[in-house]
């Protein structure tokens, strides 16, 4: 990685704050005859992008929604600054989710771009979108190759403004008009709400603004952020019914990652073969999701063995032995953000044994009979509630509970749970547990609607402690995880094409070993 150096000019100059790097190891020139010479010699940028990008005009909608709800009131969406690691060096970079959506702007974000949604000054209805980002800097300054943080030479060219607008379909302006913004906060002006967690150094701007308008001392008052609340829940409850752009994505993530379980298959010689083959797998599945989309949308579980017991087993680190199961819960994100979320349990040596297979179709049906059920108008929680009957059967039926199912399915029972603490399903979209601010009478008690999009995903932990289970039992965690949408009748899968039952899987694991 090339020594993050800044000149002293670029430091007081080109950013708000000094990046992280210091002059005490800087090496850029700083001659003016240098400075000169870099700034000339350069062609003309390429400018014009053609139209808008194919979810511009969804975003607008979803703009136009959330306007509806707050008639008269200014909403900051940020997007949020990069996320330090260490030292100065960033986490990956991942614009908000609500900013995405608002926006339709996804991996190619620029950090620290906010969306404001101003009301019409006349007191009309709507709101107007406007878009300010950090613009591409111009030669005459020395941000493009003095500044680590945010110059081209170093992070990558940034777009035009013009560009910007065309692209996304609505109005753009640099970051620096931001500041106008800020200065119109007055106690006589209209109410301003902001999305808290995206980025705090600004939710911490505004909430000084407040305080200084409710003519409080600084540090001697808190602030009410219960509109926020209020916003961030309204953002999410946007996300609970997908148009058909978002499902399109959904569909082309999860195509993405079942060939990222394909190519997991087609290495397990070389996983098998690692004292960490864990790691491998991971590292096998992240190539995919970087390949054909963003990134992995969560960090990917590689649960092998007894770790298979560990619910968000994420370390890696262990051998994929053979004779034992693995559990793979794994999703690509697209570069729109969008995520599949599926997870497959898979024999390690190509075949089930009697114990595990029983297991696992045991796990099966608990998905089957959750599935059978969706349909527009039962709630949300009855998908839950038809997986754990099976659960509670067939742990009964195994005799390791101390009651009978019935009595385990009462509100003063849960024994079964033991076995699977986690709930069935979670909204998926933009975000791997989407929707997640939602009201609880929307999520888990709300009445599923056509076009939402969830998981179903079951499954048996028996830990290698557990003494109510039988020794051949323990150590064996087995989920099945597959992702669906509502349909105008009933439900569909949009992971059918991956296997599931255990034949399918052992069929599936040889057809795939015997191309290589």
């Amino acid at each position: 990685m090339a020594d993050t150096e800044l000149s002293a000019a670029s430091e007081t100059e080109t950013t708000e704050a000094p990046p992280r790097a210091t002059e005490n190891r800087s090496t850029t020139p700083r001659s003016d005859a240098f400075q000169q010479y870099i700034s000339t010699g350069w062609a003309e940028r390429a400018t014009g992008i053609g139209g808008p990008r194919e979810q511009a005009p969804f975003a607008a909608a979803r703009r136009a929604r959330l306007s509806g709800l707050y008639t008269g009131v200014r909403l900051l969406v940020p997007a949020g600054d990069a996320r330090q690691r260490s030292n100065d060096t960033d986490y990956p970079y991942r614009a908000h989710s609500a900013f995405a959506h608002l926006t339709g702007w996804g991996s190619d974000a620029v950090p620290g771009s906010v969306l404001v949604l101003e009301p019409h000054a006349d007191g009309a209805e709507g709101h107007e979108a406007v878009l300010y980002f950090r613009e591409a800097a111009g030669r005459d300054s020395d941000e493009f190759y003095a500044n680590p943080a945010v110059g081209e030479f170093w992070t990558g060219p940034r777009p035009s403004v013009d560009d910007v607008a065309t692209d996304l379909g609505l109005d753009a302006r640099p970051l620096s008009a931001l500041d106008a913004v800020w200065d119109a906060l007055d106690a006589d002006g209209p109410e301003t709400l902001i999305v808290r967690e995206a980025e705090p150094s600004l939710t911490d701007r505004l909430d000084a603004a407040r305080i200084l308008h409710a003519g409080a001392e600084p540090g001697t008052a808190e602030v009410d952020t219960a509109r926020d609340d209020e916003l961030a829940r309204d953002l999410s409850e946007l996300r609970l019914v997908k148009d058909s752009f978002e499902l399109a994505e959904m569909r082309r993530a999860v195509e993405a990652t079942q060939v990222g379980f394909d190519d997991i298959i087609a290495d397990l010689p070389q996983i098998v073969a690692h004292p960490r083959g864990e790691r491998l797998v991971e590292g096998t599945f992240n190539r995919r999701a970087r390949a054909d989309g963003n990134t992995v949308g969560y960090d990917t579980i590689a649960a092998s063995g007894p770790h298979a017991c560990i619910l968000h087993w994420t370390r890696n680190d262990g051998p994929v032995v053979p004779g034992d199961l693995i559990l793979i819960d794994a999703g690509v994100e697209l570069d729109s953000y969008y995520t599949a979320d599926i997870t497959r349990t898979l024999p390690v040596s190509g075949e089930f044994t009697e114990v595990q297979r029983r297991v696992y179709e045991a796990v099966r049906e608990a998905a089957d009979a959750a599935f059978e059920i969706v349909r527009p108008g039962i709630r949300f929680k009855d998908v839950h509630a038809e997986a754990m009957r099976v659960i509670a059967r067939v742990t009964a039926e195994w005799g390791l509970l101390p009651v009978s199912a019935e009595e385990s399915l009462s509100p003063e029972g849960g024994y079964h749970r033991r076995y699977m603490v986690h709930g069935t399903s979670h909204h998926l979209g933009i975000d791997v547990h989407d929707c997640a601010q939602a009201r609880r009478d929307l999520y888990l008690d709300g009445v599923l609607e056509e076009g939402m999009v969830f998981t179903i995903e079951p499954g048996l932990y028996f830990q290698p402690d557990d003494l109510t289970v039988p020794s051949e039992l323990r150590g064996i965690g087995v989920r099945i995880e597959d992702d669906v949408v509502v349909t105008a009748d009933g439900v569909e899968s949009l992971s059918a094409g991956i296997p599931r039952t255990a034949d399918e899987v052992e069929a599936w694991m040889r057809e795939v070993a015997g191309r290589r």
